[in-house]
């Protein structure tokens, strides 16, 4: 193999980023670590450390913390039942307006979630475009109901969950797919034995993800369910409410949903952070 020219080494060796930071971009760089960092530093700083087993053990605590497991978990599986075929469609099924229905699909990650409470008692509330047939005909009110909480819960985390599904789907090997229908299998069988194992795990990312943020969730749940204790107040809500009465409580209910937060992003590194 023949040597590059000195000429062109030394252009090369010119091109080459040096170790040496600019000092103009590691200021600013500090400068935003700080801001991310600090604050959550605060937070550990400040925690009652020595009660915090006692605040954990309250009874209010630990309802609220149950209330926003059970919730996030029936909101990310309502996201799977219907985000994982949405997904399927939008990565699969080529038609007319597939870039417009991609963007309403993603348009709860951009929307003020209190945005998206008010539009929910618009349709599912007692006067609402669907909501009076339902307590009309069936007698079912889910504004300010547990049921609420979790619907509030699956419209602002589905997108997250279709957004991993479609790519993990545009991104998975056709050619699978291809010779299972060669052989005789149905798109069902299909899509069931083939398509879902290739892209298990980023349904699994984005039902991780999905579940943290349904654990999250504050504007639309409090719009569209209330605050009420052991029915509709999740753990982000009790901090609000605790943070006017209780500051100590509000903070360890806080470090209880960090804790989660870190867990969530430590697990999910290769596939959200992009980490080796």
């Amino acid at each position: 193999m023949t040597a590059a020219p000195p000429a062109e080494r030394a252009a090369r060796a010119r091109r080459a980023p040096s170790g040496r930071v600019p000092l103009v971009l590691l200021l600013p760089a500090l400068l935003g670590l700080a801001f991310l960092v600090l604050p959550l530093a605060g937070l550990l700083w400040r925690a009652p450390w020595s009660t915090l087993g006692t605040r954990l053990a309250q009874p209010h605590v630990l309802e609220a913390l149950r209330l926003s497991l059970v919730t996030a978990t029936l909101a990310t599986a309502l996201c799977l039942l219907l985000g994982v075929p949405l997904a399927w469609m939008l990565a699969r099924v080529p038609f007319r307006g597939v870039r417009l229905v991609r963007a309403l699909v993603t348009v709860p990650l951009v929307l003020p979630p209190v945005v998206g409470g008010v539009a929910l008692l618009l349709v599912l509330g007692r006067r609402g475009v669907v909501g009076q047939w339902l307590d009309a005909w069936f007698g079912i009110t889910l504004p300010f109901s547990t049921a609420g909480v979790v619907l509030a819960e699956t419209f602002v985390a589905m997108p997250f969950l279709v957004i991993s599904v479609e790519g993990a789907i545009r991104a998975a090997d056709l050619r699978y797919e291809e010779a299972a229908a060669t052989l005789g299998a149905g798109r069902w069988t299909v899509f069931r034995r083939v398509t879902l194992p290739l892209v298990a795990p980023g349904v699994a990312a984005g039902a991780v993800l999905c579940w943290a943020r349904a654990l999250g969730e504050f504007g639309a749940t409090i719009t569209f369910a209330g605050n009420f204790p052991g029915r509709t107040q999740t753990m982000p809500l009790a901090v609000y409410l605790a943070l006017e009465t209780d500051p100590q409580a509000a903070i360890v209910l806080s470090l209880v949903l960090l804790a989660v937060s870190v867990l969530v992003l430590a697990a999910l590194r290769d596939r959200w952070t992009g980490a080796a």
